[in-house]
């Protein structure tokens, strides 16, 4: 009874510290979200602090997409050479430099380099928080516990709306400008430098990840991290699965990633990463308001209404997590996307409607609030999810930076046109663009992407060398990953 017991405690220890280090690398989601999400608010004040062109004013909103870019191409190569844990360090650091530098700036050149700055911290962290989870989870509740980091992206987009709304004007605005003197947009900016404080000072007291260490020769200590979560059994397994696949590619290299046994990853990678941006997601975070404002919604209303997505993105991304060790990667992605596909076709419906100019608001704002819940279900989760699992040991980091590289290009590029696009084919015609685009995802998933619930990193890789050997490509590597679920 007492073995039971002590048993037990040790489950519940290993479990304690598996939710808590992944919760505090999540964290990186919660930068990446702040930062997407602050701008919106702050940059309607900083317009009246500087004189700027228009070009001017795209910069500063996108100059961190810039850097997420920049950011993203060199952290997969620090990450395998320097480790998950101290690139985690490394990037809050860098946020903490990028919001203080923004809080302060005396002239627009020097916010854009704070917006630069944060950006590359930003690249970082969106590669390097499911990376660090991914290697340091139980193959059984790695899904949830990646999809804790798209979690509190949601969490930090919808967090910056409120920091916004709490410096633009009222009590909290009122006191500290009595204290400091500093306008409401410089402490919206400067609010960033506290999750990365705590991100910083968390990641002291977290172990690297297992799977580095053994890469790096360092056994000894990747079993006591280990030890924190699996049994002695477990964990000799693990140790002789890692160093065997560590051996299979002791020679990998970038040059690598075209070869033909890690192709089909990298596609699956790549357009998994285009598709999520170009279908639309960040013209609903950025231009929310816009939308519902040109529908009929004044204002406030416009602000209140994104409010509300934010919150619909958390709250599903939260069902996301519960589901994704359930149902599936592949099934959560197909039902996100025949949703995303649907909601956009009604969306611009709705902008064919100007003799209801009431109804077109309330239909546009269903539309959007629905297109966000089946995002944060599909592919905002499992995206990141996928990429920090398909990939080989040797080459995992490097791999997620190329890929998290052509989601920021792609971000950039989707927030650069879409206003354009709207000039130019009208606001029906761009979100049926975005449909349409979203039906080419739908069938790249189906035809393309694995399944990898339940099994663990080195089966995953296994699976792609199989059916790299067994001539069949990328249909082998999807069949041979999903047959689990049949």
């Amino acid at each position: 009874m007492s073995s039971e017991h002590s048993r037990q405690s040790a489950t519940g220890a290993s479990n304690t510290f598996i939710y808590v280090a992944a919760a505090l690398a999540a964290l990186n989601g919660l930068l990446f979200g702040f930062d997407t999400g602050v701008i919106s608010g702050a940059f309607l004040y900083i317009q009246d602090a500087f004189v700027m062109s228009s070009f001017v004013e795209s910069v500063v909103v996108s100059g961190a997409l810039v850097g997420a870019v920049v950011g993203a191409a060199v952290g997969g190569r620090l990450a395998d050479r320097i480790g998950r844990r101290r690139l985690i360090l490394v990037g809050a650091a860098v946020f903490f430099v990028g919001s203080f530098t923004m809080a302060v700036a005396p002239t627009v050149e020097i916010l854009i380099v704070g917006r630069i700055v944060d950006g590359i911290a930003i690249g970082f962290a969106s590669m390097v928080g499911p990376l660090y989870i991914s290697e340091i989870s139980p193959p059984e509740i790695r899904g949830s516990l990646v999809s804790l980091n798209q979690l509190a992206v949601t969490v930090g987009i919808l967090v910056s709306y409120f920091v916004n709304f709490a410096f633009a004007d009222g009590p909290i605005l009122a006191l500290a400008q009595d204290v400091v003197g500093a306008a409401g947009w410089r402490w919206m900016l400067g609010a960033g430098m506290v999750p990365a404080l705590i991100l910083g000072v968390a990641m002291l007291w977290m172990p690297e990840s297992p799977r580095w260490l053994v890469e790096k020769g360092r056994e000894s200590k990747a079993r006591d991290v280990l030890a924190r979560t699996r049994s002695e059994d477990q964990i000799s397994e693990e140790i002789s699965d890692i160093e065997e696949t560590a051996r299979k590619q002791a020679d990998t290299d970038l040059s690598d990633l075209t070869q033909s046994w890690l192709r089909p990853a990298l596609v699956v990678g790549i357009g998994l990463a285009a598709f999520q941006q170009v279908t639309g997601i960040n013209t609903v975070i950025y231009y929310a308001p816009t939308i519902l404002e040109s529908t009929g919604f004044g204002n406030s209303a416009s602000i209140l209404a994104t409010v509300g997505i934010g919150v619909v993105n958390v709250v599903m991304t939260v069902v996301a997590v519960l589901l994704m060790d359930r149902a599936g990667r592949r099934p959560l992605l197909l039902t996100g996307l025949t949703g995303m596909t649907l909601t956009l076709v009604g969306l611009g419906a709705a902008f064919l409607l100007p003799g209801l100019s009431g109804v077109v608001g309330w239909v546009a704002l269903v539309c959007l609030m629905l297109y966000v819940a089946f995002f944060a279900i599909g592919l905002g989760p499992v995206f990141w999810l996928l990429i920090s699992e398909i990939y080989p040991l040797k080459v995992r980091g490097t791999a997620m930076g190329v890929v998290t590289v052509v989601n920021w290009a792609a971000n950039l590029l989707v927030a650069l046109t879409f206003l354009q696009l709207v000039d130019v084919a009208g606001k029906p015609g761009t979100f049926w663009l975005y449909a349409g685009l979203s039906i080419a995802a739908l069938a790249f998933t189906y035809s393309l992407v694995p399944e990898t619930k339940g099994r663990s990193l080195e089966d995953i890789e296994s699976a792609l060398r199989e059916s790299a050997l067994g001539g069949s490509g990328q249909e082998a590597f999807g069949s041979r990953s999903s047959t689990d679920d049949d």
